[in-house]
């Protein structure tokens, strides 16, 4: 990290605004385009991500522009959550609902992994996603997506799923209804429960491998929609540019400091604390003018 001037901060965030404006536009303009080819049926209007206008002079010069434009990225921010959302519950409460398209295009076995293989593409790779939404996929799925990795690896026990679910905010099992779903999981064919006092354990079982008929039709119409998600979160919450320091001469120093210092860790929270703290930080600038 350099020290930086007041001016040199405001070029630099501008550069990373207009990084996430042009990854809004594009990533919001593939997702619409791959939803429309193949899910428009089961919901004509997902959540997409707002636009963002920008003029590089005005952000510059203009603080009331400037903070204009970070309180609209600020709800872009939360659109990418909404997007997301809104691909899980329309995948699991329409499409994946027995739906006559569904039917139509995979086998009866494929149906069946197709509901775990999405959970795991896009839960299994956004832990922090799914730390905040853990109600449009069911629990079944959820829980394989978060310990399918290890359990190929190695037997796992109760405490440790029930350990990992705590990391993702949810508290709220019981071993009873674990064994429970556990078994629905076994049923299907994904994992081998071996039984110890009143406690279990469990190893993979089938991988989650589509017949070849089936990955050659995933790949022409979900595919794309499943591996968007990681794609977008990825870049779309990553503002590592503004890891910087800001210069010594700069007002409320050690405020920015502590506020750009988030912007080292990828993910929304990060990237969210990081602009609703630098609008407040325009916004007291403002009121000293």
């Amino acid at each position: 990290m350099t020290d930086c001037t007041e001016q040199e901060f405001i070029e630099r965030l501008y550069d990373v605004v207009y990084k996430l404006c042009s990854i809004a536009k594009g990533q919001s303009y593939r997702f619409k385009s791959k939803w429309d080819e193949y899910l428009k049926p089961f919901n004509e209007n997902p959540h997409l991500i707002r636009s963002i206008p920008l003029s590089k002079e005005k952000f510059i010069d203009n603080i009331d522009y400037r903070i204009e434009v970070l309180k609209t990225l600020e709800h872009a921010l939360v659109d990418g959550f909404y997007s997301i959302k809104s691909l899980l519950v329309t995948l699991y409460s329409a499409y994946f609902n027995d739906s006559a398209q569904f039917k139509k295009d995979f086998s009866k076995q494929d149906q069946v992994i197709l509901k775990y293989l999405a959970a795991k593409e896009i839960l299994g790779n956004l832990v922090q996603y799914n730390r905040m939404d853990h109600e449009s996929v069911p629990l079944k799925y959820n829980i394989l997506a978060r310990n399918y990795s290890m359990m190929r690896l190695r037997e796992i026990d109760d405490a440790e799923i029930l350990k990992n679910l705590t990391k993702l905010n949810i508290n709220f099992i019981t071993l009873e209804k674990l064994h429970e779903i556990m078994s629905e999981i076994e049923s299907d064919g994904f994992i081998v429960i071996m039984q110890e006092n009143n406690h279990n354990r469990y190893k993979g079982g089938k991988p989650l491998e589509l017949s070849p008929e089936g990955e050659k039709k995933y790949t022409q119409t979900l595919q794309p929609l499943i591996a968007w998600p990681t794609h977008f979160w990825r870049s779309f919450y990553n503002i590592r540019e503004l890891n910087i320091t800001p210069g010594k001469n700069i007002k409320y120093r050690g405020f920015l400091i502590k506020v750009l210092s988030k912007s080292a860790t990828q993910g929304f929270s990060a990237t969210d604390f990081v602009f609703k703290n630098l609008i407040k930080y325009y916004e007291k600038l403002r009121e000293e003018r």
